[in-house]
């Protein structure tokens, strides 16, 4: 191994243990610097005297003590952190900070009424939701994601050419999901209404890593904010609901029917707008709710686990095959990502340092049964590809994700096997899965751009 192959394994190093260290709640940044700096001198000074760096870093570590002590003793000395970080508003501590804090929430109920009226702006042109179904479906992601991509970039203080990047790509999405002349009833519809949102969400990931997009930690950082994001998101929708139905009752019981309200005005405006608030939320409280989403994790992947087991179970028993119609592959395909996001959410808050251990060894067999339903999934569209309906927008999608998923789930069995016989480095799995992120927004791009005009006649 050279000198720079050292060197570039030793910062990889670093970037886990920061990552370890800014998932203890009562640490900020800025501790985060501190205790880095302190450790880089202490390698630095172990190297001197003769250790090689990997040897440096871990007998640095070691006389750095227990993090978890270091975290109660940063606790007692800043404990108003921990309280500030519980409460959405409050003394922050310091005016510097209490001035970013009003500033971001402005900026949030900005982009928040920005995004209300995106969703309402349609129905100035005529484009109502009962008789424009369609369109609302292709653009309802256009409507909301681009605010919160401006809040982010704004928070970010992103370069102009980062922000002339993310409006070029916005404005791509916007002719792809509109410029073509399709039926309602077209797949390409639907095709293009599924991957748009991914196509735009990873544009938001390029908004949220800023100038910063080439760190595999603030890729990582992006997918932590993704589960974190999605579950403000699905809490204020179910809050949503339960107020839309005492809206309907408590209204209807006075003779007042709100129905047209809440599905017009309500619903959506409030949907669109959660999208931004829900990001602000992440960055306001961080590591609240990514306490929860590890739990999560460790809950259901033992459960997704002997859920795909007792399926390939029952395939081999039954010898039936796949149904591979188009609901049926978008739940095959939601599940492959299920399994991938359960992988990637357990990359982001396992300790890097811990050496392998029974969860790892339970990921392997998720990924390995996910790879296995994979096979089958892509053996049976191949085979309906050659009938009489041929290649149509649904299976050529399918074909092209289950092709991207199965070459990720077996690469990724392949890095956690050796991981768990302790020949591989834990960071080499959390690189490939971020560095993997821009193939899915290729594929993305292309169904969305390339597939309506090659299948307009379907």
């Amino acid at each position: 191994m050279t000198e720079q192959d050292r060197q570039a394994e030793l910062e990889t190093q670093f970037e886990q243990w920061r990552q370890y260290v800014l998932r203890r709640r009562e640490l900020q940044p800025s501790d985060a610097d501190e205790l880095e700096d302190h450790l880089r001198g202490s390698v630095d000074e172990l190297v001197a005297a003769g250790l090689s760096p990997d040897e440096a870093f871990l007998v640095a570590v070691k006389r750095m003590g227990s993090l978890d002590e270091l975290s109660r003793e940063f606790a007692r000395e800043h404990s108003e952190r921990l309280w500030k970080q519980l409460v959405l508003t409050g003394d922050t501590g310091g005016s510097a900070a209490d001035t970013r804090s009003r500033r971001d929430l402005w900026a949030m109920a900005i982009c928040a009424a920005g995004a209300v009226v995106s969703v309402k702006a349609p129905a100035l042109f005529g484009l109502g939701f009962d008789d424009d179904s369609s369109f609302y479906a292709r653009n309802f992601t256009l409507f909301a994601l681009p605010w919160l991509a401006a809040f982010l970039a704004w928070r970010r203080k992103a370069r102009r050419s980062v922000i002339a990047i993310l409006v070029a790509l916005f404005a791509l999405g916007a002719v792809a999901a509109n410029a073509y002349p399709l039926a309602d009833t077209s797949q390409s519809v639907v095709v293009t209404s599924i991957h748009l949102p991914i196509a735009l969400w990873l544009v938001v990931g390029l908004a949220y890593v800023a100038d910063d997009w080439r760190s595999s930690r603030h890729r990582m950082d992006f997918i932590r904010f993704t589960g974190e994001w999605f579950i403000y998101l699905v809490l204020m929708a179910l809050g949503g609901g339960v107020l839309s139905a005492f809206l309907f009752n408590t209204f209807k019981a006075i003779g007042i029917l709100p129905e047209e309200f809440i599905s017009h005005w309500l619903l959506p405006c409030g949907a669109a707008a959660a999208v931004v608030v829900a990001g602000w939320l992440v960055e306001a409280k961080q590591s609240v709710v990514e306490n929860i989403a590890p739990v999560l994790t460790r809950l259901f992947t033992p459960l997704f686990t002997a859920a795909l087991l007792a399926f390939l179970v029952a395939v081999v028993w039954t010898s039936d095959g796949i149904d591979v119609e188009r609901e049926a592959l978008i739940l095959f395909d939601l599940l492959l990502v299920v399994v991938l996001g359960l992988l990637l959410y357990s990359l982001s808050a396992r300790d890097p340092l811990t050496p392998p251990g029974p969860f790892d060894k339970l990921q392997l067999a998720l990924v390995v049964s996910a790879l296995a339903i994979d096979v089958l999934v892509l053996l049976e569209i191949t085979g309906r590809i050659t009938d009489e309906y041929g290649s149509t927008p649904n299976r050529a999608a399918a074909l092209g994700e289950n092709v991207i998923l199965l070459v990720n789930l077996a690469w990724s069995a392949w890095l956690l096997l050796t991981f768990i016989r302790r020949r591989t480095p834990f960071g080499a799995l959390e690189r490939w899965q971020t560095g993997y992120l821009p193939v899915y927004a290729v594929w993305a791009w292309i169904v969305v751009l390339v597939f309506p005009p090659l299948f307009s006649y379907v």
